[in-house]
Parts: structure tokens; sequence; C-alpha cells
């Protein structure tokens, strides 16, 4: 799966890791396990990070960038689950079960990805409390963002969809990384919202008229971001 040209130091990887709370909260010999058998690369836009029905042989996470869960079928047709912002770390279900990934994983940005294997993943549930602790967290805060996902695509209108769609990469928990200003831009929310690039942009603007974005050239700036989630909350 990885290019070894486009790959990290272990210098690098460590300073990587080093920024990620669950590692800090691990004992030394953990941390020495993890930066032995993981690895970080730099990918480009558009680039397939993980396919659906493969094997879930790491538990990912972004330090930069950002990507997209999503599924294809054959006809070309999509859907994305999910956004992934950097600070995010997703896939424990599938790694935790052994199973085949159940969607596929695309970079939306140029991004840099970390890998944590599935052996390595197991060895730290089994012996690290802290480590369990994160991933009992993890699970539980993926399954309220699937389920507002599910929620806000069926009863929103495009303005709130694309509002909810922005806050939630602003999850503490799950993307504790995200500045209030993004990178992200027209066709990139369109790819997370399931909506054309120029509904998106008349969302956008309508947010923007209402105080709660600030608009750049491929950026957003979030300058309310307690509006932002609660605007269409009135609609469910």
């Amino acid at each position: 799966m990885f290019d070894v040209s486009n790959t990290v130091s272990a210098t690098e990887l460590s300073r990587l890791f080093q920024a990620c709370a669950w590692f800090g909260a691990l004992d030394a010999r953990h941390q020495d396990l993890v930066l032995a058998t993981s690895r970080a690369e730099h990918v480009a836009s558009g680039a397939w990070i993980a396919r659906r029905n493969a094997p879930s042989d790491y538990w990912l996470g972004v330090h930069a960038g950002l990507l997209k869960l999503a599924i294809y079928n054959e006809s070309g047709r999509s859907c994305t689950f999910s956004g992934v912002p950097p600070g995010g770390w997703f896939g424990e279900g599938s790694v935790i079960k052994r199973e085949l990934r159940k969607y596929d994983v695309v970079a939306i940005q140029p991004s840099l990805v970390m890998e944590v294997p599935v052996a390595t993943f197991h060895a730290l549930l089994s012996a690290s409390l802290p480590f369990s602790h994160f991933v009992i967290g993890q699970l539980n805060d993926r399954m309220g963002e699937f389920i507002a996902s599910i929620q806000n695509h069926r009863l929103l209108d495009a303005d709130a969809r694309v509002a909810q769609s922005l806050a939630q990469l602003f999850n503490p928990q799950l993307y504790p990384s995200t500045d209030l200003t993004l990178a992200i831009s027209q066709e990139e929310l369109g790819f997370l919202t399931g909506l054309s690039r120029q509904r998106v942009n008349q969302a956008l603007q309508a947010l923007a008229d209402l105080g709660m974005l600030a608009l750049a050239y491929n950026q957003i700036k979030v300058l309310s971001l307690d509006r932002l989630r609660q605007y269409g909350r009135d609609q469910i």
C-alpha cells in the first residue's frame, strides 16, 4: 500500500505520534512498540488509502490534510459517511473484529496519513488501560457521529446539511486538531455533503451572510462555532 519514497523518517514519525494524546498516555514500552511497527506517508489528493472489502490491516490517523470515508458502487455513484480532518483516527471497529473494511478511504486533499498495524493495535488494546479507554471513547463518539449524519441527511435542508457537515469536523473528541480556519474547497465540501459545488456555494454564502463564516479562496473561517452547530436543529 505504501510508496516507500513518500514515507517519513523515524525521527519525523516520532514527532507525529508525540502530537497524539493517546500516544502520550502510553507507557514507554508501548510507545516503543508503536514507533517500531507503525509508519506514515504523504499522499496526493485523490489517492486511495484503503479499499472497501480489503483486509483491515491498519488503524488509520490523519496528521495533515483531509480524508473521506465513502462507498462507491459499480456505476460510479458514491455515498460519503464522514470526513476525517487532522487529529482524527478511525477504523478501529473493523480492526477490532479483524474484518474486511466496510468503506473506501480517499484523500480529498494532499494528506499525511499515519498507520498502526492491526497486531500492534491489538497488543495495545489487551495490555494498555489508557489505550483501551481511548478506543472505547472513539467507538462511542463515532457511533454518535454516524447517527447524526444519517439524521442530517434525511431531515435537513441543504443549507443546514452544509452547516452540520462543517460542524462535525470540529468534534473535540474525534478531531482535536481542527483549526477554525479550514483549508477546504467548495468541491471538497460537496464530497462530504453529497451536494453539488454550486449548491454548496449557495449554502456557504447564506451562512456567511448570517455571520457564521468568512469565505476566501479554498478556505472557510468559522466565526461562530456554536451558531454553526445549532443551525438547522429546529428542523429535527
